[in-house]
């Protein structure tokens, strides 16, 4: 376990590009389960899996992660999707190559206050996939999967926070949590000495992960439709985390509504029903 802040962002970068990434009990349940239906029909194909897995953040990484190497090895460019991932390894490579997966429970077994910290990321991560992936949907953007795949993977760095400097990432919530006025970006320099944007941009291009779902996670392009729905699946994820009602998230609203509409080419009126009807 990392306990204080490294010097640099490249001592980061090293600290976590080869660290063991624990995933859901509910993802290694779904493998071995599969594992059993094609070991006596052969039927379980990439669909399967991926469908099965891609909800998992964790198990999204760790797949794509393993992969691209895999992909460098062969110098091919890596597929950009869980399926496209696991088309490119095959079936049973593929379970033997994720027979033996830590879980988050046994991970953090003897820190529940960071296994409840790194379940609510996780949770406000699915949530900004699935805003993401309707406003890709909305737009008939052919690269929805990806848009969707981008959003659930945009706070990684701060999920693997959580599992091997949970002493840092707990004191960034506590203080994030006292004062709804402050910038993330602003606490995580402060405690950490980096952004973990900006850490998470290192290690995918280290990992040499697709460009496109590189170029998606990276909130400096803003001014590409691709990015600013993924960036506003984050954001309205992060602002109603803990409900429409909430202080937070209805200061952060009247702007979030504003670019959303301006992204699907709505009223302020539409995009807001449009927002509730999504999340309901």
């Amino acid at each position: 376990m990392i306990e204080s802040a490294l010097p640099s962002l490249r001592a980061w970068v090293d600290a976590m590009s080869s660290i063991e990434i624990p995933v859901l009990p509910g993802s290694v349940a779904e493998l071995s389960q599969l594992r059993v239906i094609e070991e006596t029909k052969g039927t379980v194909d990439a669909h399967t899996l991926a469908e099965s897995l891609s909800s998992d953040p964790l198990m999204t990484l760790k797949v794509l992660v393993h992969v691209s190497r895999y992909c460098t090895r062969l110098s091919v460019e890596p597929p950009e999707t869980m399926v496209g991932a696991i088309v490119m390894q095959g079936i049973t490579p593929f379970f033997k190559a994720f027979e033996q997966v830590p879980t988050i429970l046994e991970w953090l077994r003897e820190q529940p206050e960071a296994l409840s910290g790194l379940i609510k990321v996780i949770t406000r991560s699915r949530r900004a996939a699935h805003f993401a992936m309707g406003f890709a949907l909305r737009r008939q953007d052919e690269d929805a999967v990806v848009i969707q795949e981008a959003a659930l993977l945009h706070d990684f760095a701060e999920m693997m926070l959580w599992c091997h400097a949970p002493k840092l990432a707990l004191e960034i919530a506590n203080r994030l949590k006292a004062d709804y006025t402050m910038r993330s970006a602003d606490v995580q320099q402060e405690v950490l000495g980096i952004h973990l944007a900006d850490l998470s941009q290192d290690l995918m291009r280290l990992w040499q992960l697709p460009y496109l779902l590189i170029r998606c996670t990276d909130d400096r392009n803003a001014s590409d439709p691709k990015i600013r729905s993924v960036m506003l699946g984050v954001r309205l994820a992060r602002h109603t985390q803990y409900g429409w009602d909430d202080p937070h998230a209805q200061a952060a609203m009247p702007d979030d509504v504003a670019d959303v509409a301006k992204l699907l080419n709505l009223s302020n009126e539409s995009a807001y029903r449009l927002l509730v009807g999504m999340d309901s």
